[in-house]
């Protein structure tokens, strides 16, 4: 096993899949023949040590405080510090995720450090989630749920409410729920669900799909929740009860398929291929050099934790498929006429199969 070096505070995955903590302030973490170390400024060598399994030196120790003196900047003292910590535990070359900060590179590389970025090493130690990253992700879809319920409840009781207040009104859930929104929010109505990550602006209309897609972060554990759901205020068209009943019934198809040993491109082309069956285009016919505009235009989900998308992803060439794996099933149909229709919830991978840990109705009408 290659030496490992990660630097950061704990908004990058690798640090917190290592470091369950909320950290404000860089810190470097180093494995060596089976031990951890950890060089840390001394507001959380407390925190730290009390976490156990690490060994826990102060940045003031490998002489933060003499490189200060010296006139350095507090960014310059800490990459100063903490090649004294890797020249004490003997570490000279090592592996970096693929976040780890160029400038913190170029210093220890100046130092005579090799390092090498391996980034696909990084998103394999995360795949297997930890019990605590996996309540932390039910946390975050128990949120999500609750704003979704909470956006429902308004759409019905408020005639020509917007997006910008149903998003407001999200936050609010989040907040209460001791979680974070991602900076997009998707409440779009009508055609303009069609451009996927249009994030929805003006009142929601009957008779039209409403795509809501909610990704808020716990806070505990860092981890996130992901949901999305079409519906409709009134009686939908039956062009959207066709699609949103082939979408469902794609998303129900590809969520059986789900267990360890199969390659993430599996359900993907479950789903892709009762959608095409039903005569909506996919991605299976079209070119590989062209973009697809309409009908069912991206893969099927990507891995859910500590990272909004992170490995595996389901699409051709996706990984296989281990347990522990937690993964977004969200087939949809866009049609720059029409609108959109999109369906996801979060699966786990287990031994026998898998849990589907959303827990949210697919009703189409409010």
């Amino acid at each position: 096993m290659p030496d490992v070096l990660i630097f950061g505070d704990t908004r990058s995955p690798s640090l917190r899949h290592e470091i369950p903590l909320p950290l404000p302030d860089p810190l470097a973490y180093v494995e060596r023949n089976g031990s951890r170390h950890v060089f840390a400024g001394s507001l959380d060598v407390s925190r730290l040590r009390d976490l156990g399994g690490l060994e826990v030196i102060a940045l003031e120790e490998l002489g933060l405080n003499e490189f200060l003196a010296q006139g350095k900047s507090l960014a310059a003292a800490i990459q100063e510090a903490v090649w004294r910590g890797c020249e004490r535990v003997g570490v000279r070359d090592a592996v970096t995720p693929r976040d780890f900060p160029l400038e913190v590179a170029d210093f220890l590389r100046s130092q005579g450090m090799t390092l090498h970025a391996d980034g696909e090493l990084f998103d394999d130690r995360r795949r297997a989630r930890t019990a605590d990253q996996v309540e932390g992700i039910k946390r975050g879809l128990r949120a999500a749920e609750a704003a979704m319920i909470a956006i429902w409840d308004r759409i019905r009781e408020a005639d020509g409410v917007t997006a910008d207040e149903l998003r407001a009104l999200a936050h609010r859930v989040f907040a209460d729920r001791a979680a974070l929104p991602h900076d997009l929010l998707v409440v779009s109505c009508g055609a303009q669900s069609a451009r996927i990550h249009d994030e929805g602006e003006g009142p929601m209309e009957p008779h039209q799909p409403i795509l809501i897609d909610i990704f808020p972060r716990d806070l505990a554990s860092g981890c996130w929740g992901d949901l999305t759901r079409t519906v409709c205020l009134g009686e939908p068209p039956e062009r959207l009860r066709r699609y949103h009943a082939d979408v469902r019934e794609a998303q129900r198809r590809a969520t059986e398929a789900v267990r360890p040993g199969i390659s993430g491109g599996e359900p993907n082309r479950i789903a892709a291929q009762y959608l095409a069956d039903q005569g909506h285009p996919t991605r299976l016919d079209a070119p590989a050099d062209q973009m697809l505009e309409e009908g069912f235009v991206h893969y099927l989900g990507h891995g859910l934790g500590l990272e909004l998308h992170e490995a595996p992803t389901l699409d051709e060439g996706g990984e296989t498929l281990v347990v522990g794996d937690v993964v977004t099933i969200e087939p949809g149909l866009y049609f720059e006429d029409f609108g959109g229709v999109r369906i996801e919830d979060v699966v786990l991978v287990t031994e026998d199969g898998h849990e589907n840990l959303t827990r949210c109705s697919y009703d189409l009408q409010l």
